[in-house]
């Protein structure tokens, strides 16, 4: 049965980050999930909104709350963490501020009800794909993995209520799902530079270096993330990473929603990850098919 869920893909996924886009369509088409995009949706104000004015940074998310309420959508998935984690957390403090709420909604012109389900892309994965993951996947992700959440999926946990802050689990389940073998490591939710990927690329090569270097230290072979900005500075700023710890490592980075897809069978191109700065040169094991068990019918004497 078809099921349809309200989309925001956010300005990264539009383009910087238009590999995830691809990823996750890809992904929802796979297991028949309809991604209705919101209507007439705008920036977010991540991350640069909320440094700058306050009432706009709650009227940014809010637009987009409320024009996914008048479409009528009770879901939304947000793949991108920092829109994930602004939009929830603006939904968070409207609900519980019912003077600043009427403010907001008198500058966006709507009546915001701060009632909807904003999903990141592993509770997506959890709530309308894992348990149907099995029956078509084809290849085994028969690798060693460090699964990076970043410091914005998780944080602050008192108001996202997803996973565990400091040790996050959620990911490695999915992974696991998918035949890989997840390290336990210490840098999970590190931050890996965040919004200083232009500004300060020497910032992003010290945090992100730290990062990959402890990945690969451990045996990964590949880091798996839900965040085009973790993405980005593990991904695109290697030249910085390499320069701040001295050495060449060629671990590649891999959304999650790709690592799903690579395992159902799915080409470079319909997984974006083709895109990659650094290239993904992982084969995966083909998947044995289940044996059949035969109960024979014994005769009555």
């Amino acid at each position: 049965m078809q099921k349809k869920i309200g989309y925001y893909p956010g300005c990264s996924l539009e383009g910087s980050a238009r590999e995830y886009n691809e990823s996750v369509q890809t992904l929802a088409k796979a297991f028949d999930v309809t991604l209705e995009q919101v209507p007439d949706w705008n920036c977010c104000g991540a991350t640069a909104a909320h440094n700058l004015n306050k009432v706009l940074s709650f009227a940014l998310p809010a637009r987009i709350l409320a024009n996914a309420e008048k479409a009528g959508m009770e879901n939304i998935l947000v793949p991108c963490a920092a829109c994930y984690n602004r939009l929830s957390m603006v939904q968070h403090e409207l609900g519980k501020n019912e003077s600043l709420r009427n403010e907001v909604n008198a500058i966006i012109e709507a009546d915001l009800k701060c009632n909807l389900k904003i999903l990141n892309i592993i509770q997506f994965i959890q709530m309308f794909i894992s348990d149907f993951v099995g029956d078509k996947q084809q290849l085994l992700f028969n690798k060693k993995v460090a699964c990076y959440y970043g410091c914005l999926l998780v944080r602050p946990n008192d108001v996202l209520g997803f996973d565990r802050a400091e040790d996050p689990q959620m990911m490695d389940e999915v992974m696991k799902s998918l035949g890989a073998d997840t390290i336990d490591w210490p840098f999970k939710t590190e931050c890996c530079g965040a919004g200083l990927s232009v500004s300060r690329t020497d910032i992003v090569g010290n945090l992100s270096g730290r990062i990959v270097k402890e990945a690969a230290d451990r045996g990964a072979e590949a880091i798996i993330v839900a965040c085009p900005m973790c993405h980005s500075n593990l991904d695109m700023r290697r030249p910085a990473i390499e320069k701040a710890i001295g050495e060449k490592i060629d671990i590649p980075v891999i959304y999650i929603s790709q690592a799903i897809d690579m395992a159902l069978g799915k080409t470079q191109k319909e997984t974006g990850i083709n895109r990659h700065f650094v290239p993904v040169n992982i084969e995966l094991k083909k998947k044995e098919a289940e044996p059949q068990v035969v109960i024979e019918k014994t005769e009555e004497k």
